[in-house]
């Protein structure tokens, strides 16, 4: 795919049950993975929610991993959100994957513009790394009769992105400030 290409993200809650939707463009690739932008003013949409995006965003995709991290500009109330998923798979320029409930979250170390997007119950404070959504992650396992191999699989990533991201390790290092400036530059004309 070349860089500047619309593509669209479906996710899926387990059993193809309809999660959030939205438009992005393709930027590029590196080690880590392939690199998609979402620009101020995306519209995000799942059943009973609506919203628009109040700061870019980038989105890695890596190659067989069960993670979705986004990175955001400033100006909101997180700059870290790691949706744990099965492995996203391509079909044309339609990325699809199934939200596994867990989330790996770096708040802001600034003070939030808005946190009109932030979850309800959310107390963390600046720069604070923790897990979210454990108790919806238990009662899907049942309700949506999780595989014993997908539970450890999202489980075992959730830990792994948990050290990684309070390690500073890589791509959890500021490498992503990189592909902000792409998305910068390719939605600037």
């Amino acid at each position: 795919m070349e860089p500047g290409t619309q593509i669209r993200c479906e996710m899926t809650k387990w059993g193809e049950r309809p999660h959030w939707q939205f438009e992005g463009i393709f930027l590029g690739a590196d080690e880590h993975g392939e690199w998609i932008g979402f620009p101020v003013g995306t519209h995000n949409r799942r059943p009973g929610l609506e919203l628009v995006s109040e700061a870019a965003c980038v989105t890695l995709v890596p190659e067989g991993g069960w993670r979705l991290p986004t990175f955001h500009a400033p100006g909101i109330w997180c700059d870290l959100y790691v949706d744990i998923s099965t492995p996203a798979v391509w079909d044309g320029h339609v990325l699809r994957a199934v939200d596994l409930d867990l989330d790996v979250i770096r708040m802001s170390s600034e003070p939030p513009v808005s946190r009109r997007s932030a979850p309800q119950n959310l107390s963390a404070g600046p720069g604070e790394i923790f897990v979210d959504d454990e108790d919806e992650f238990a009662e899907h396992q049942v309700a949506f009769g999780y595989p014993a191999e997908v539970i450890e699989a999202a489980q075992a990533s959730c830990d792994e992105v948990l050290a990684a991201v309070r390690a500073g390790e890589a791509p959890y290092d500021g490498m992503h400030e990189r592909w902000l400036a792409e998305l910068s530059r390719l939605t600037a004309s």
